[in-house]
């Protein structure tokens, strides 16, 4: 891969990066909300609060390939 598209590769990673921090952010929103009402449908809570860490996980791996590897 030449330095040009490693580049574009890497803005690609930045962007879905940020697309997956704001749909975390969402999902903790909306369970914040739900969780305030105190009449919150338990299984909801747990459907969404499982994406949240689906999506934990995949901003991790993200973060990992933007992350160059140091050797110490």
């Amino acid at each position: 891969m030449s330095k040009a598209e490693r580049m574009k590769h890497e803005e690609v990673l930045r962007v879905e990066l940020e697309v997956l921090r704001r749909e975390h952010r969402d999902l903790d929103d909306a369970i914040t909300a739900l969780e305030e009402t105190g009449r919150a449908d338990q299984l909801a809570l747990r459907r969404l609060k499982k994406q949240k860490l689906v999506l934990k996980d995949k901003i991790a791996r993200l973060e990992d390939q933007l992350t160059p590897d140091i050797i110490a």
